[in-house]
């Protein structure tokens, strides 16, 4: 018998089903119906809802509520700290059944071995990795990364099953003046799915983005911002990283009639805020809080995602829809108590039947020594631009403050919350070292450093002291890259990242502890941020206003270009 004909006998009730959930009741994303009865499956498809049935496998389901599962339209899985599988093990439990990701962190590190990689290992996790392929490798001309990615190397990735098409395109305003290199992969992906990337972009600009094929949004931070982009056609995809918080001002935009234009993400969430706080289901509980149409918001996270990435098979619990399921007591909680992701039911046998890819990008970290003095600033002005943290947000203020030379070195100054904050090419290329200020880190002593650093991932350093700085530079050499904080010579905290110098090959249980321990230690140090190491990451993203930093200097984002620092 076919596959075919064994979904239309099983959901007639002709015979048996391979699974049933008896006794629940289906939330509908459609009605917001809560519909009684069994839900049949299939193999990996639904095949009857709304009657009783009978299967070969049978789930006691009485009383509890089935939704759909969860969609993350947008994420860097190598955020999470952790690789693809442990990712898996970490949200999937959570609802988490589909993620979109863009592995752009790990291909401006090692190139397209960094993509083929996810692309194997989304073939054997239990929740479904589909892949957009890294558009913007560097991300500007104004870094240096370890790789370069241009429509050429795209474009033999493009049919591939579990991809969706292109990943956002970050080099906004070459987009919109036509840069070569940006025209011909936007041509190489006409009429496929292309992801933005544009904060604060609006008026003829973001017609012309918009014009140039490109479907989503995930940088808007405000809810004009966002409205403004989905009347020029965009889905807004509302975020809630682990630095980048938007969904509070985003809220308001939310409702029964934008619903099916607006999704939901994490861009950037690390395992300290997934088992703190949770993943999409954090999200879903707390627009709900906020008085969000309980309709609007689950069918934002599930239906509206699948429409939006083209995922036609999944969204809504209905016959001829992929079995992801996510059974919970009651909607306003959105605590999972089962799970299943293509008829799978999500539990341990399930993790531990899966395959294995190894990791790529071991030993990427070859930054030269560095030296307390690779740490003064020498400039020929006492007036410097200063990087202005704004907590919460990857948006930046431009600052300007004096900072009169003592000894030929313009240094920190703790007492006005002024920071050195330093890049150094890690990749071997070309052992650029630029140095800077950064205000609202709130440190008094000692330093952090990271591999993590958006999205080139060179050595992001911000310190109080050289000689700390310098050590903890070096030790992110020796480590195979991660996280480091140091105070007066001693390393009180550390994260070892050796895939790519951003992923651990630890369960994420232990890379949760570990962040506990850095976070204290930062704290120890005067930090104020609640995450430091990604807020961190993303002062050297130079495609997002107002100031940033690379390895090649201080870039002014709304300019476009480096300016001297």
């Amino acid at each position: 018998m076919s596959d075919l004909a064994r979904r239309i006998r099983q959901g007639r009730g002709a015979e048996p089903a391979d699974l049933v959930l008896k006794g629940g009741s289906v939330f509908c994303v459609v009605t917001g119906a809560l519909i009684p009865g069994d839900v049949a499956i299939c193999g990996d498809t639904i095949v009857g809802i709304g009657h009783a049935y009978q299967g070969r496998r049978e789930i006691d389901v009485t009383g509890k509520v089935l939704v759909p599962g969860f969609i993350d339209t947008h994420l860097h899985i190598e955020s999470s700290l952790v690789t693809p599988f442990e990712f898996d093990r970490c949200v999937a439990p959570r609802g988490v059944t589909t993620a979109i990701c863009d592995p752009h962190e790990i291909a401006n590190v090692a190139g397209v071995a960094g993509i083929r990689y996810f692309l194997e290992a989304s073939a054997h996790t239990v929740m479904d990795i589909r892949v957009n392929l890294s558009s913007c490798v560097p991300s500007s001309p104004m870094e240096t990364a370890g790789a370069q990615i241009e429509a050429a190397d795209l474009t033999p990735l493009m049919d591939h099953p579990r991809v969706i098409g292109l990943a956002e395109f970050m080099n906004y305003p070459g987009v919109i003046h036509e840069d070569p290199g940006c025209m011909a992969k936007l041509e190489a992906f006409e009429g496929r799915h292309i992801d933005g990337h544009a904060p604060l972009l609006s008026g003829r600009d973001l017609n012309a983005y918009v014009a140039a094929g490109i479907r989503t949004e995930h940088e808007a931070t405000g809810a004009a911002e966002a409205t403004e982009k989905l009347q020029r056609g965009l889905r807004v995809l509302i975020r809630e990283g682990s630095v980048s918080k938007d969904m509070v001002a985003l809220a308001p935009v939310l409702d029964l009639a934008t619903s099916p234009y607006v999704c939901l993400c994490t861009d950037d969430r690390n395992p300290l805020d997934i088992a703190e706080h949770g993943h999409l289901d954090h999200m879903i509980r707390s627009l709900i809080a906020m008085g969000r149409p309980v309709l609007a918001v689950y069918r934002a996270a599930s239906l509206s995602a699948a429409e939006a990435f083209g995922l036609k098979d999944r969204g809504q619990i209905s016959p001829g829809k992929r079995a992801d399921i996510v059974v919970m007591d009651r909607l306003e909680d959105c605590r999972a108590d089962m799970v299943l992701c293509g008829g799978v039911v999500v539990d341990d046998a399930a993790f531990a039947a899966r395959g294995h890819v190894a990791p790529v990008a071991r030993g990427s970290v070859k930054a030269r020594p560095v030296t307390a003095q690779d740490f003064r600033h020498t400039g020929n002005r006492d007036e410097v631009p200063v990087i202005g943290i704004w907590p919460g947000k990857i948006l930046t203020e431009h600052l300007r403050e004096q900072v009169p030379a003592v000894n030929g070195d313009r240094g920190p100054d703790p007492t006005r919350d002024l920071m050195r904050i330093t890049v150094i090419e890690r990749h071997g290329r070309n052992g650029n070292i630029a140095n800077g200020f950064v205000r609202g880190f709130g440190m008094t002593a000692g330093a952090i450093a990271s591999t993590v650093c958006h999205d080139h991932h060179n050595i992001a350093v911000v310190g109080a002291d050289y000689a700390d700085m310098a050590l903890a530079a070096n030790r992110l050499g020796q480590i195979e890259g991660g996280f480091v904080v140091v105070r007066d010579g001693v390393v009180l905290a550390e994260l070892p990242l050796p895939v790519a110098g951003l992923m651990s090959l630890d369960p994420f249980e232990a890379v949760h502890a570990r962040l506990v321990a850095l976070r204290a230690a930062a704290r120890s140090l005067g930090v104020v941020l609640e995450e430091p190491f990604l807020q961190l990451a993303f002062l050297a993203l130079p495609v997002i206003p107002h100031l940033k930093i690379t390895d090649r200097g201080m870039v002014d984002v709304d300019r476009f270009c480096l300016i001297e620092g």
